[in-house]
């Protein structure tokens, strides 16, 4: 029986990202936890504050994914338009939904007032539902299997949280690392016919330089712990004969 295997997509939104401005977190923090939902990052677009760029990556990746993630461009100033752009890729209006407006009047009741750029925030694509916020008052969005993030990592990490154990999936991926002081190339072909000889078993080898020397972690994935074990085993073992040194955990 083949294991459904369940897929998402990362729109990043922001020309603070493209500029170099700003580093990106929440791939890294994205990926880890669809992969404790069981669920696979598929593939990530990086685009600018333009609606018709936004609206095109929208359809096409959520068209070939399970789930889409959006993060940034949902704050209250001018250029934050991916509200706009994904209601624009549904086809929907935008309205203000009366459960964000009320939440936010909440939250700025004691910070100066909900203001017209605030309530910006409380805008989404007709038809959505919130993800809580308990970071900043403003809510995240989720519109069928679109999900509207914001574009802080700790913010976005606590929409995240709220979303746990809300989404349909597979069985999460699990690792282990093997490492070792030598040059992939060398040891290419070992990895190759490892990962051959146990179908589901998926092997990244990561190169480095440390200390003067060449050497890569090679991180052995399944979603069978037993699979997985038996797996890694023999990397080591394999490497071991090759007398590579192998390090359980990685270097």
């Amino acid at each position: 029986m083949i294991e459904r295997i369940w897929t998402a997509a990362l729109v990043v939104i922001g020309d603070e990202i493209l500029s170099g401005r700003t580093v990106d977190k929440n791939v890294a923090q994205l990926a880890s936890w669809l992969n404790v939902q069981g669920i696979r990052l598929a593939e990530v677009r990086i685009v600018p504050d333009v609606e018709s760029a936004i609206v095109e990556a929208v359809n096409t990746l959520r068209a070939r994914n399970d789930y889409l993630f959006t993060t940034g461009g949902i704050g209250p100033t001018h250029d934050d338009i991916t509200v706009d752009a994904i209601a624009a890729a549904l086809g929907v209006p935008v309205v203000v939904h009366p459960e964000a407006q009320a939440t936010l009047d909440a939250y700025y009741a004691t910070r100066g007032g909900l203001t017209e750029a605030r309530l910006r925030m409380a805008r989404v694509p007709q038809g959505a539902e919130l993800i809580p916020n308990a970071m900043s008052g403003a809510p995240g969005i989720r519109h069928g299997n679109i999900f509207i993030l914001a574009g802080v990592p700790h913010i976005a990490a606590g929409m995240l949280d709220a979303l746990t154990g809300t989404l349909e999936g597979g069985l999460p991926v699990l690792s282990r690392t093997v490492g070792a002081w030598v040059a992939e190339s060398e040891v290419a072909d070992l990895l190759r016919d490892t990962e051959r000889a146990h179908a589901g078993v998926s092997i990244g080898s990561y190169p480095f330089f440390r200390e003067g020397r060449v050497g890569a972690n090679f991180v052995v994935r399944a979603t069978d712990q037993a699979l997985l074990d038996t797996c890694a085993n023999a990397l080591t073992a394999a490497l071991d004969e090759q007398g590579r040194a192998p390090v359980n955990g990685g270097i």
